[in-house]
Formats: C-alpha cells, sequence, structure tokens
C-alpha cells in the first residue's frame, strides 16, 4: 500500500475547533479533580482554578498568537525550534506536551473506571481501562471527521452535565465562607501564597486542552484566523464554567465531605437535586471523560506525526493510512503507552505530573514567542503584546515551586526517558537546522 504522498485532510471548520476545544477543556478534570482540591483548599478551592485560569488564560494568548504564525501540527515544537535552533530542546518539549497528552489520558482513564465500576459492580476496573483504551485506539486510527464527531456529541452531554450541576446548585451559593481553607492538612484554615499555588498546580489540570488545538492545525480550514479565535473563545467558556462549578460544589457539600467522594458531581446533584436519577449523571461524567481521553488521543497521535514529520521521531511514524486518512502508526503507538501508563499512579498523582510536564512546555513556548516577536518577520492574524509571554512564562514557573515530589517524580521519570530517547534516536543535523523553516 502506497502512503508516502498521503497527507492530512482539512476538515476541522471553526465551530468543529470550538468544540474540539471546548470538549478537551472540560471533562476528566473538572469531574475528577473538583473533590481533590476541595481536599487541598477546603472552601477556598475556587481559588485555586482562578490562579489557573489566569494562568492558562496568558499561555493561551500565546498559543493563539503562534497558531496565527505557524499553523503546522506539533506547533509549539516548531516554534522552540524556530526560536532557540536546537533540536534537543525542541525535542523534549515535543515529547513532553506528548508525556503530558498520555498522563492525562492515564487520568481520565482512571476516572471513567471509576464512574463506570459504579454503574457495572461486575466489571473489574482493569478490564475496564483496557477496554476503554482499545475504543479510543479504533475511534482515532478510524479518522479525524469520526473522531470530531464523537468529540461533538460527548461535548454537547459533558456541557449538559456541567449546566446541570450550575441550575440546581445555583441557589446554594452563598451558604459557606469560600475564603476558608480549612483541610486535614489545613487545620487552621489560614490561606497562603504556597497553598494557593499548591492548589493552583492540582486544578491547572482542569484547564488544560487548549494547547492540544495547535497539534491538528493541519486539519483545520483557514488556519491563521481560525485558531486564535477557537482557542480564546473555549479558554473563556470553560474557565467561566469552572469557576461556577468550584463555587456550586462546595456551597453544596462541605468540603471534608466534598474531598472523600470518587463521584464529586454526581454527589452534587444527588444532593441539591434528589429528583434526578444520579445513574443518569454518571454517564453523563462517562461521556466527558472520555471527550478528554479522546482528545488528548488525537493530539498525542498529530504531534508524533508531525515531529516525524520535521525529522525529530523516526520517520516510519509521518505515514498517513491511504483509506482513513490518519496517522495510524503513531495512533497504535499512542494506544500501546496508554494501557500502561494507566495502571501507574493514582488520580491525583497523575492529573499533577502532567500539569508539571505541561507547565515546563509552557514556559519554554511562552519565551519561544517572546524571542520571535522580536527576531521572526512573520507576523500572524492575532498578535500580543511582548509582555503576555513573560508574564505567562513567569506564573507558570511560580507554579512549578510548589510541585509535589510525588509528581515530580513521575514528570522526571518521563524527561529521562525522553532524553535517552533523544540520544537513542538522535535526529540529523539537517532535519535540526530546516526544521525552524516555515513552508507556506
Amino acid at each position: 500500500m502506497k502512503t508516502t504522498n498521503v497527507t492530512l485532510a482539512r476538515r476541522i471548520g471553526f465551530f468543529s475547533l470550538l468544540l474540539y476545544g471546548v470538549g478537551d477543556i472540560l471533562g476528566a478534570g473538572i469531574y475528577g479533580l473538583v473533590g481533590k482540591a476541595a481536599g487541598e483548599m477546603g472552601s477556598a478551592a475556587w481559588l485555586g482554578f482562578l490562579i489557573s485560569m489566569v494562568a492558562a488564560g496568558l499561555t493561551g494568548l500565546s498559543y493563539a498568537s503562534l497558531g496565527s504564525r505557524y499553523p503546522k501540527a506539533a506547533g509549539a515544537v516548531f516554534a522552540t525550534s524556530r526560536a532557540f535552533r536546537n533540536g534537543f530542546l525542541s525535542y523534549v518539549v515535543g515529547l513532553a506536551l506528548l508525556a503530558s497528552g498520555l498522563t492525562s489520558m492515564a487520568t481520565a482513564s482512571r476516572v471513567f473506571a471509576g464512574y463506570f465500576s459504579g454503574l457495572v459492580f461486575s466489571l473489574p476496573i482493569p478490564l475496564i481501562i483496557v477496554g476503554f483504551a482499545l475504543v479510543l485506539t479504533f475511534i482515532v486510527f478510524w479518522g479525524i471527521r469520526e473522531s470530531l464527531w464523537a468529540n461533538a456529541v460527548c461535548t454537547v452531554i459533558e456541557l449538559s452535565g456541567l449546566l446541570l450541576v450550575i441550575l440546581v446548585g445555583v441557589s446554594f451559593l452563598g451558604d459557606v465562607s469560600y475564603l476558608d481553607a480549612t483541610t486535614e492538612h489545613n487545620p487552621s484554615g489560614q490561606l497562603s501564597f504556597p497553598l494557593l499555588l499548591s492548589g493552583a498546580v492540582l486544578t491547572f489540570y482542569s484547564f488544560i486542552g487548549f494547547e492540544d488545538i495547535l497539534n491538528v492545525a493541519e486539519e483545520v480550514k483557514e488556519p491563521r484566523r481560525t485558531i486564535p479565535i477557537a482557542l480564546l473563545a473555549a479558554v473563556g467558556i470553560s474557565s467561566t464554567i469552572y469557576m461556577l462549578i468550584s463555587l456550586i460544589a462546595v456551597s453544596v457539600i462541605p468540603a471534608a465531605e466534598l474531598a472523600q467522594s470518587k463521584q464529586p458531581l454526581v454527589d452534587v446533584v444527588a444532593k441539591a437535586a434528589p429528583w434526578f436519577p444520579s445513574s443518569l449523571f454518571s454517564v453523563i461524567a462517562l461521556f466527558a471523560v472520555a471527550n478528554t481521553a479522546l482528545l488528548n488521543f488525537v493530539m498525542g497521535s498529530r504531534l508524533l506525526y508531525g515531529m516525524s514529520a520535521q525529522g525529530l521521531f523516526p520517520a516510519f511514524f509521518s505515514r498517513v493510512h491511504e483509506q482513513r486518512r490518519s496517522p495510524h502508526r503513531t495512533v497504535l503507538l499512542v494506544g500501546g503507552i496508554l494501557m500502561i501508563l494507566a495502571f501507574s499512579g493514582d488520580i491525583s498523582s497523575l492529573a499533577r505530573a502532567t500539569s508539571v510536564l505541561l507547565l515546563l512546555c509552557f514556559v519554554v513556548v511562552n519565551i519561544s514567542l517572546f524571542v520571535l516577536s522580536k527576531k521572526d518577520k512573520i507576523a500572524g492574524a492575532f498578535e500580543v503584546p511582548r509582555f503576555v509571554p513573560v508574564l505567562g512564562a513567569l506564573v507558570c514557573l511560580a507554579m512549578l515551586t510548589r510541585a509535589k515530589s510525588e509528581e515530580l517524580m513521575i514528570a522526571g521519570s518521563l524527561l529521562v526517558v525522553i532524553v535517552v530517547l533523544y540520544f537513542l534516536m538522535r535526529p540529523t543535523d539537517e532535519a535540526i537546522r530546516t526544521m525552524g523553516d516555515l513552508e507556506e
């Protein structure tokens, strides 16, 4: 079968890309971590989401600008290469983004298994995780159009679930002190800057997903205009919903009780609207979590494809399936790695490790935009002041100072593997020299 000349198809319009972004940001984070955030910061969990929103917003502006300049798969890797002309750094950034996607998918897989086991008691969680990974692999392999249809369905369902939480819980607002950070580990309830940053590292996982938009750039119609608008709209919509949900959750259920829940939003709805079938909301949560994993899967497969096309990964993975028009080899690779990673670490540790990896990458990407805005003559359809990437990098660095040992170990282990892979599969000098040259 000849596949060397087959390319990705531009089938993604603005509305599909917006749904892609909103669906990617919403999902496993808020459905699985609002209880964990309450355990970390008590009724002040919303402040962790607020800081994360600022960090995501600043970096989102940088990504929107880069997307309008360089609408390419593996766009963050491309920008890093163009800014620093350093193959090693670009390689590490690219695979760190992939690793963050894998840990995000692993987190979503475990959250999915938790919700699913609440509905079907007879199935063991490991079996649920494996079956879930196989279904995702099949959908993404089948093609981007099918993946986006699945995303659209899941996004509408998950958004309806979050809107339901807001509707049934809004009357509870004002019943607690939203500056009370009392938890088992913080009995005084005192708010401190280190506590806020620590909570933000955890809740930042809920905001990730906007960066994935760049990795489908080669499948987007009119990418220079469509990408920045869709990206910023997705961040804005998701941020508004998150702030409301985080305030409502601790208003309906005490933070200490919410922290112990395996299905926090199911419990919130059960208490706020006992007439609503809790099993139905569990099904809604399943779609939401599955959507996060699906879109991270799409991102990971496209990122590896883009890196391979740029000479940063073996050329074997730069092939596109002739019939399905999907990067089938990277799809199968990502699916295999997911099954392994899903069985390591609990939800909080995997989410934090995801945040650590992404924060490191976001620092580099923000600095890349700062450098390129000065030396690169290419202008994008969306430009931001040079202080925006500087602030984005500083906020991400501040959050990294509060990362804990367990997530640092997971993230550090993945980075070590990436460095080893670089020296085992070192890109050619020609690839490193030319990878930053934009092809119109």
